[in-house]
């Protein structure tokens, strides 16, 4: 069973996260070099725990290329993937762990976890430190992107601008079928194409 680090001094992770990222990158992260930072308290040394867990240093304690990458502009973006990658077994049961309650969170760490009731406790705070220092992409997301605006329709011209008629007077095509019994005589078929003539046309009988 694969436990969570934790510190008794949860408080104190937002200040060692800004040292992180205001100081030089240390050789090796020990309790001495701790110490030069101010964190003097025999409690202190248990943040190395932490950036154990999110993969700042490695376990012999070398900072690793997340701890690089913190230091630059999309600090708390890189935070969130460290977090999400340090407590992988919590977001296999809830993919938005960081939104979760203090409950939702204790169920999972106890079942990680050998410890009594305090170390669970300052396991779920030593999570929620480090979740409000971080920004994490939505769940399902794709892109951050946001979506392209429709295109603007083009400007309908003006009544005798260059295609106004095209948009003002639609082409029409009518298909008439004529349908003329075989018994009928010549006589009968000639006004038949007169009334056609006529009525579509407009073309007058001429008397020749």
């Amino acid at each position: 069973m694969s436990e969570f680090c934790y510190t008794t001094v949860p408080g104190k992770v937002k200040t060692l996260l800004g040292k992180v990222r205001e100081t030089g990158v240390p050789k090796k992260v020990t309790v001495q070099w701790l110490r030069t930072l101010g964190f003097t308290s025999s409690n202190d040394s248990t943040l190395i725990g932490v950036l154990k867990q999110i993969d700042f240093v490695d376990l012999s304690g070398v900072p690793t290329v997340r701890w690089t990458n913190y230091r630059g502009g999309d600090h708390k973006k890189v935070l969130g993937e460290a977090i999400r990658h340090g407590y992988a077994d919590l977001y296999a049961v809830y993919a938005d762990a960081h939104r979760r309650s203090p409950a939702d969170l204790d169920h999972v760490f106890s079942t990680h976890s050998s410890g009594g009731k305090q170390v669970i406790n300052k396991t779920i705070s030593t999570f929620r430190s480090l979740a409000e220092l971080a920004e994490f992409a939505s769940s399902g997301s794709t892109s951050d992107t946001p979506a392209a605006p429709p295109p603007t329709p083009a400007p309908r011209p003006a009544s005798g601008e260059a295609g106004a008629d095209v948009l003002t007077r639609p082409n029409l095509h009518i298909d008439i079928q004529v349908h003329i019994p075989p018994e009928a005589s010549l006589e009968q078929i000639e006004k038949v194409y007169e009334s056609m003539a006529r009525h579509l046309y407009g073309v007058q009988k001429t008397d020749k």
